[in-house]
């Protein structure tokens, strides 16, 4: 096992324990959570504040990430792109059932309204499905798990406004009813994952989840898709909690 050193330990422990709250925390609040005396968060902060990790705010006491923690993260989002932090869990979730893998972020069009678009995509050639679009690849929210998920979960999108536009018809399966569809959304939101069910062609069946930032908002979802015979087995359950668990994963480790 490496070695660990337990003073950095706890250093990152209250960094990640001030990302996680995503605002600001007192000291007792720290060492509730983190299950340390406060003489030792105390310490702790102090290092922090000093390297400009954490910042402390005059008025209340209380301790928020600091500009060090910003510039750092700036850095790295050059460096990697949601698909590069994302491309891991994707292929895990491939190499599980060997079925096709998307990640689609929502886009906007002026001419057309709201899309989801994959950025990540993880699949076999040997299992070539008829509606396989690649990366770049734009298509209706309303039609697809992963494009539910995104409208669901998504606080970008006025959903009276998008209510509008009409749903156009893909398959007798297809929600075309804004009626149908608040419902289905409401649906989504309290199981946590989407079906899609044939409503884009027949004989595919998907299953998608949201990919959320900390205020539980949709940056992006994550879905697995198939042929319905292949798909909707008794394995099906199993199936449907693992995309659930991979896309709070990535929310937890990776985001």
């Amino acid at each position: 096992m490496t070695e660990r050193i337990v003073a950095v330990d706890r250093a990152l422990d209250i960094l990640l324990a001030l990302y996680h709250n995503n605002g600001e925390m007192g000291v007792s609040e720290l060492a509730r959570d983190l299950d340390l005396y406060k003489s030792t968060i105390h310490r702790s902060l102090a290092s922090l504040e000093y390297k400009g990790f954490v910042q402390k705010n005059p008025e209340n006491g209380k301790y928020w990430l600091g500009m060090k923690v910003y510039a750092m993260g700036l850095l790295v989002g050059e460096k990697f792109s949601l698909a590069d932090v994302v491309r891991p869990y994707a292929k895990e979730l491939f190499e599980a059932y060997g079925e096709v893998v998307n990640v689609s972020v929502l886009d906007r069009d002026p001419e057309v309204g709201y899309k989801s678009v994959i950025i990540l995509k993880e699949f076999s050639k040997s299992k070539v499905l008829s509606v396989n679009p690649g990366v770049g690849s734009s298509s209706d929210l309303h039609i697809s798990s992963i494009g539910k998920s995104l409208l669901a979960f998504s606080k970008d999108i006025d959903l009276m406004s998008y209510a509008e536009q009409p749903l156009k018809r893909y398959t007798e399966n297809t929600i075309v009813s804004w009626e149908g569809m608040m419902a289905e959304l409401k649906k989504i939101r309290q199981q946590g994952y989407a079906i899609d069910n044939e409503e884009q062609e027949i004989g595919l069946y998907c299953i998608g989840a949201p990919i959320l930032d900390k205020r539980g908002n949709a940056i992006a979802a994550i879905s697995i898709s198939g042929p319905t015979v292949r798909m909707n087995r008794e394995d099906l359950d199993e199936k449907i909690q693992r995309v659930v668990e991979i896309s709070r994963r990535i929310t937890q480790e990776a985001l």
